[in-house]
Formats: C-alpha cells, structure tokens, sequence
C-alpha cells in the first residue's frame, strides 16, 4: 500500500481554510450547519469541498480524528488507575465531552454506531473498544454492574450529552452523567462515596 500523494500548496491552504471554516460553523450552528456557506466562508467552491470531504461525515470525523484518538490513549492510561470506577467515570467524562462538542453529535455518533456505512463507524468501534475494557475491570472488581453492556452505556452517555447541551450553564452533561452513574454502581457501591470528577 502506497501512502497517499502530498497535497499541492494551495490545496493544502484550501483544506486548512475548510477545517477551520467548518470547527467554526458547526461549533456555531451544530452538525447540520450548511456545507455550502462553510465552503463560501472558506473562499472556495463546493465541488472543493467535496473533493477534499466527500460525505458530511468525512468532513466531521476528520475535525474529531484527534480527540478519538486522545480518548483511545486516555482509556489505555485508565486501566492502570487505582480506583477502576473512578477511571471508567473519568473517561466516559472526557468522552462525553467529545460527542457534545458539536450540537447534534450525539445523535450521529449514536447512530455510527449501528452502521457500518457511516464514515464514523470505525471511530465508534474504537470508542467501544476503548470503553469496554474500563468496564470489563470495573465489572471484575464487583464495583459496576455486570447487566449493564457497554452499547448501553455509551447510548447513555450520548443522551446525557444530548440532555446536557439543553441545560442552562455549563457542566450539564457532566453532573448529568454523575446521576446516571450513580445508577450504574453495584448496590454495595452507591452507599459509598461519589466518584471523583476528573480535573
């Protein structure tokens, strides 16, 4: 397999300009922000966006490659934490805090993760990966529920970032996800100390 051919100059500038054109627009006006004025925003065409982002979701997973792959490293680091609850709690946070990052994503992601046509499907799979190992611990230690399956938990945490992105303020999906985990603890669990939220 050969790598791919470097890009030219100023298709170089063009792809920058989409990014940055696009992080803004969909931090902005979510997800579903026209294509169409991220392209005019960025001085060029929209056959050059799809050259660049065929599907609305190549587009998004590129802006999102880094934090996954952050999120992937981070649960790697997690498994050795002391406290295998407070790990699973503290990635699920940050991972939380990826899928709310754009409104809308939560939908999407939740949908990824039961097509394998979507563009962010393989980055779901990855998340899933990642999440199933802090629980796998955490189900070992008796700490968290053994009836609970990892799709269940990333489909609710996707609905507290959904939720969360409605409250006034900031912090709503984290003290959202607090609540629900609460929930996810072994009875021996809940009558013991919250876990910690991540600094």
């Amino acid at each position: 397999m050969t790598d791919a051919k470097p890009m030219r100059a100023d298709a170089r500038r063009n792809y920058e300009r989409l990014l940055a054109e696009a992080r803004r627009a969909f931090a902005e006006r979510g997800v579903d922000a026209s294509l169409e004025d991220v392209a005019r925003s960025a001085g060029v065409g929209i056959g050059t966006l799809y050259r660049h982002f065929p599907t609305r979701e190549d587009l998004i997973e590129t802006l999102l490659r880094d934090r996954f792959d952050s999120q992937a490293e981070k649960a790697r680091e997690l498994l050795l934490a002391d406290d295998p609850l407070d790990g699973l709690y503290t990635w699920l946070i940050g991972f939380g805090e990826t899928s709310g990052v754009y409104r809308g994503l939560a939908e999407m992601l939740a949908d990824a993760f039961d097509d394998p046509e979507s563009r962010l499907h393989a980055s779901c799979e990855a998340m899933r990966e990642a999440a199933s190992h802090l629980v796998d611990r955490a189900q070992a230690a008796g700490v968290f529920r053994a009836d609970v399956t990892v799709r269940e938990l990333l489909l609710l945490l996707h609905g507290a970032s959904w939720a969360g992105s409605h409250l006034p303020g900031e912090g709503g999906t984290e003290r959202l996800m607090g609540l629900v985990f609460t929930g996810l603890r072994t009875s021996e669990q809940r009558g013991q100390r919250a876990v910690s939220a991540p600094r």
